[in-house]
């Protein structure tokens, strides 16, 4: 009997990836019971503030199981990406970039959180350019930092480099002088 008459196997299901819809599938639940808990008031009639998170959870649970259909057919990476092994090193720089974003916004700000953060995933994804690293992300990070507090009015966390470019920016524009 030639291979081409044998009959393939079927695949094996792809745990890492059955893994990562069951995930989403949680969060989903997550969200769905979050959403329970959100008050409503008798004053809204049809729309109220439920309603855009649980569409969010629909389209959560609608991927989860499309993911796990996936998952359990074979995966969805092909057999060469499957072969890859995992560089470590680059994912450690990457969480730790996470991490120091998290660790670091309360102390020092946003941006310089960001920035840190943004240097380090560059890093793990191979960058060995750090000032430039860090200048794109002082640029991106101040944009957003901005975007969300001047034209939004949300504060995601202002520390010194915020608050004295607050500061020069009122003092230019003559904000604060009664």
């Amino acid at each position: 009997m030639s291979t081409s008459q044998q009959q393939a196997s079927p695949p094996h299901p792809a745990i890492p990836e059955f893994l990562i819809g069951i995930g989403l599938l949680a969060c989903a639940g997550a969200v769905a019971w979050q959403t329970l808990a959100i008050p409503v008031s008798p004053l809204y009639s049809k729309v109220g503030p439920k309603v855009f998170p649980y569409i969010t959870m629909a389209g959560m649970v609608v991927l989860s199981l499309l993911l796990i259909l996936a998952a359990l057919r074979g995966g969805w990476q092909p057999e060469e990406e499957k072969e890859t092994p995992t560089d470590w090193k680059a994912m450690g720089f990457v969480i730790a970039g996470l991490v120091a974003n998290l660790v670091l916004i309360q102390p020092l700000g946003f941006t310089a959180a960001s920035v840190v953060m943004f240097v380090l995933v560059c890093f793990g994804f191979g960058s060995r350019h750090p000032l430039r690293d860090a200048l794109l992300g002082l640029v991106l990070a101040l944009a957003a930092y901005f975007g969300f507090a001047r034209a939004l009015g949300v504060n995601i966390g202002a520390g010194l480099i915020e608050n004295q470019l607050n500061a020069l920016i009122n003092a230019v524009l003559g904000i604060g002088k009664g």
